[in-house]
């Protein structure tokens, strides 16, 4: 008899145990809890990472993780899983490290062992890292709890209880995406906002504490949803970027981001081939800015006739709303796009600083090149605004864009005025600035500035109002944008229509640049 052949030689019998406790993972928390899953409208972590994936990409590691029930002779009865699913898996051909809890099994809370395979850390922050592939975690827990006094001592707090990747360098190397799906609370909640780009599911929940602690500490009697649901989370916190309106949306949105992404950032972001003619011409884009400056007007409608047709992929849209940032495609090259929205004023104050300047780094990490539209009167004004630290978040969001080291292009529409036009202004790089007819730009508008500038002036004429009149005519003919281009202070004055041709040239042109830098970005200094 061969040395394989034989019963005795075979390792069928343990072959066979693994399928039994692959079974039993699969089966997770059971039929009932599964059931009680789907009743409240949640899907199962294995449903969701099969939603994102392409179809048979995933390889689950870990799979055999849990804690096994034996008999008195030693004899394996049962394995329940560890609440924590993870593995490789592919979208849209590239590998990706993905994860989350399993909350049909004590309702995702962590897992105590010595490694973990996810959640705070653990070996799937691990894998992204050293295979400098992206990192999906699908957040659905509440994180450690007192119960885990019941090891016989109490651990210190942290990100993790492992010596692996400190998160903050992963997110210098690798895009990390996070998708809040049922609740987020303490170390999930944290994990959700340390990432690149996160959206949660309309019926879910982040807070740092739940509503009984909340009551507890506080003696504020909440829902889950007033403390922490999407009106909280993304519109007036911006603790999370995007909302769906389902899983399913969930994860295409998911795949939609990464779409625009490098793998890390030693490779350049994907180019798609593009449909959308170069040299397309909107004429609706000659007449969108009203020749009164006090009429509001569609940025993301000029925006989207811009870029190429479907490729807006807007971030943080309910959130800052003075100002629009959204990743595009010119020509198939992906772009990020810096807009002030007019509909809302388009002032810069507190909220759309933090966004903007969110937002560049994002860009600047990944080697995409940034299109700012502008039509910035300036920064917010007023009491509210000056006790909310506009000044120190707007020069948070100037000093993100003066350590950007990619391509930066300026594109005056209307208004550029102040330190909030600045922060639209490339002064440390190229500076390069293109202006429609309809632009306008200095230190302050003509409209506000004369009366206090000329003030002396203006008070001592037999007409102040028609002397104050009489400046600003003056002052509004040396503002003219022409004068600026025969100067060259601005570097074109162009035809509305013509700027998507114009701006798909250069984003070609400097895509060596692009190259030539790839890598991760170091960071000098303290923000301010």
């Amino acid at each position: 008899m061969s040395e394989s052949g034989g019963n005795l030689a075979g390792w069928e019998k343990e072959a066979e145990e693994i399928q039994q406790r692959y079974q039993w993972a699969e089966a997770m928390g059971g039929e009932e809890a599964v059931r009680l899953r789907h009743e409240k409208g949640f899907l199962t972590v294995r449903e969701r990472i099969a939603g994102i994936a392409d179809p048979d990409s995933f390889q689950e590691v870990g799979k055999l993780t849990g804690k096994g029930q034996y008999d008195e002779q030693g004899r394996l009865i049962k394995v329940t899983p560890a609440p924590y699913v993870m593995g490789i898996a592919e979208v849209d051909g590239r590998p990706v490290a993905i994860g989350g809890e399993d909350t049909t099994i004590r309702g995702g809370t962590s897992w105590g062992h010595g490694r973990r395979k996810g959640g705070q850390g653990g070996f799937i922050d691990d894998l992204a890292h050293q295979y400098r592939i992206p990192l999906v975690r699908l957040i659905d827990g509440y994180g450690g709890g007192v119960a885990s006094a019941k090891r016989g001592f109490t651990v210190f707090p942290g990100h993790t209880n492992d010596p692996g990747v400190n998160v903050a360098e992963l997110l210098g190397m690798v895009p990390v995406v996070s998708a809040v799906l049922g609740v987020a609370a303490g170390g999930p909640a944290q994990r959700a906002v340390m990432s690149h780009w996160s959206v949660m599911v309309k019926n879910s929940t982040i807070f740092a504490s739940g509503p009984p602690i909340v009551e507890r500490g506080l003696g504020q009697k909440l829902t889950k949803e007033e403390l922490g649901g999407p009106k909280v989370a993304v519109d007036s916190a911006g603790t999370i970027d995007n909302v769906a309106a389902s899983e399913q949306e969930c994860f295409q949105l998911i795949r939609r981001f990464l779409s625009y992404l490098p793998t890390n950032v030693w490779q350049m972001p994907p180019v798609v081939a593009s449909t959308d003619p170069v040299n397309r011409r909107e004429e609706e884009l000659i007449r969108i800015v009203p020749r009164d400056p006090r009429k509001p007007y569609s940025m993301k409608r000029v925006i989207e006739m811009i870029v190429d047709r479907g490729s807006m992929f807007e971030i943080q849209g309910t959130y800052g709303r003075s100002a629009i940032t959204s990743l595009a495609r010119l020509n198939g090259y992906p772009v990020g796009v810096i807009g002030n929205n007019p509909m809302v004023g388009g002032r810069i104050d507190v909220k759309s600083a933090r966004k903007q300047a969110h937002f560049i780094e994002l860009c600047d990490c990944f080697h995409i090149p940034i299109i700012f539209f502008l039509d910035v009167p300036g920064f917010m004004i007023g009491k509210e605004s000056e006790e909310a630290a506009i000044l120190r978040e707007g020069a948070r969001a100037i000093h993100a864009k003066c350590q950007a080291t990619v391509p930066l292009i300026s594109v005056v529409t209307r208004k550029c005025y102040g330190m909030g036009g600045g922060v639209g202004i490339d002064k440390y790089g190229l500076d390069f600035k293109i202006a429609w007819p309809s632009g306008e730009w200095g230190s302050l508008a003509v409209e506000g500035g004369v009366r206090a500038q000329y003030k002396r002036e203006i008070e001592s004429a037999p007409d102040p109002a028609k002397r104050e009149k009489e400046i600003e005519a003056e002052l509004k003919r040396i503002t003219s944008p022409f004068l600026s281009a025969e100067a060259f202070a601005v570097e074109d004055l162009i035809d509305p229509r013509d700027t998507r041709a114009y701006l798909c040239r250069f984003v070609k042109a400097m895509q060596p640049r692009l190259q030539a830098d790839v890598g991760q970005r170091p960071k000098y200094g303290v923000r301010p």
